[in-house]
């Protein structure tokens, strides 16, 4: 008999099969939802709905790049670190970075709802739940970024083998491979000490306002628990506090974190890349940058064996 499409769409809809997957099994129970139910049970399609519920914490960071102009990053998370070592699941997540490098989705949702490059007639959600079903294991596309150069170039960092990902978009007026290459440390730089911001300036009023009174709330315990002849007062404490916002900042934003491979232990990012641009002729900073981190965020399952034996032998 003729498979209608609302019938797949009600069967994707009840099991969240993939498409073409949903079209065999009524088609091989000619029509009979139930019967077609069963069967992708029995195929292990429906593999994937049974995980839904599972945590996904483990997985891959993985970047595609065209021509040092545009990049994007992707974390597809795994629920264990095993399968993020597979190699299928490896091939799998290059895939969808590609996707990730030439969608025109805004966010998460259109990008699972488009339709998938390698093969129009599923989209990206309908291979998820595939690869989710061939992996056993739940599988979720969490987000991804994608950064075009406006001024200049995109520099990538993987580190760890996929553990974290880095994209720079480097604005320069002249490139060539020294300058290249500073970026590129930088951007190490990035997957290693792990900044909020590029500068200073981009530190949103509220967040100043919350640190300063953190500190302020630090120092006036301190202050209190000095022998009374030792404590400063007030106005002193709030003079000082300048200080430890400036440290603070310091450490968050890139251009002002000491630069890793200093020789010196003082020079700063920023510095770095302006002696760098020197020495070449040129100007070079960082415009902007992209870190993801595998599960950051997530909050991770903790199973304690122990625990679980000492509860499970007080039921008895």
């Amino acid at each position: 008999m003729a498979i209608t499409a609302s019938q797949v769409k009600e069967l994707r809809e009840m099991t969240g099969a993939g498409m073409m997957d949903c079209k065999k099994a009524l088609t091989e129970t000619n029509g009979n939802m139930d019967e077609a139910v069963e069967w992708l049970r029995k195929n292990g399609v429906m593999k994937a709905q049974k995980k839904a519920d599972r945590i996904a914490a483990e997985g891959l960071c993985c970047i595609a790049s065209d021509n040092d102009q545009k990049a994007a990053v992707v974390e597809v998370n795994s629920e264990t670190d095993f399968v993020a070592k597979n190699e299928k699941f490896r091939t799998y997540v290059e895939k969808v970075a590609a996707q990730a490098l030439h969608t025109s989705a805004a966010d998460i949702d259109a990008f699972l709802a488009e339709p998938w490059e390698e093969d129009n007639a599923k989209t990206v959600n309908d291979e998820l739940i595939e690869m989710t079903a061939v992996i056993s294991e739940k599988l979720s596309i969490r987000r991804f970024t994608q950064v075009e150069a406006t001024e200049g170039f995109v520099s990538c960092y993987t580190h760890g083998g996929g553990r974290i990902g880095v994209i720079i978009e480097a604005k320069a007026d002249a490139v060539n491979d020294a300058v290249k290459e500073a970026v590129y440390n930088v951007a190490m730089q990035v997957a290693a000490m792990n900044p909020k911001y590029v500068s200073d300036a981009e530190i949103p009023q509220a967040e100043r306002d919350h640190e300063k009174e953190i500190l302020l709330a630090q120092a006036i315990k301190e202050n209190e628990e000095l022998p009374e002849e030792r404590r400063k007062p007030q106005q002193i404490i709030e003079k000082m506090l300048i200080g430890r916002l400036a440290k603070e900042f310091r450490e968050i934003c890139l251009n002002d974190q000491v630069y890793v491979k200093a020789e010196d232990g003082k020079q700063t990012v920023a510095q770095y890349l302006a002696q760098v641009g020197k020495a070449n002729g040129c100007n070079v900073s960082v415009k902007r940058f992209v870190r993801y981190e595998v599960g950051e965020g997530i909050e991770k399952k903790v199973d304690n064996f122990a625990e679980e034996v000492m509860a499970q032998a007080a039921k008895q």
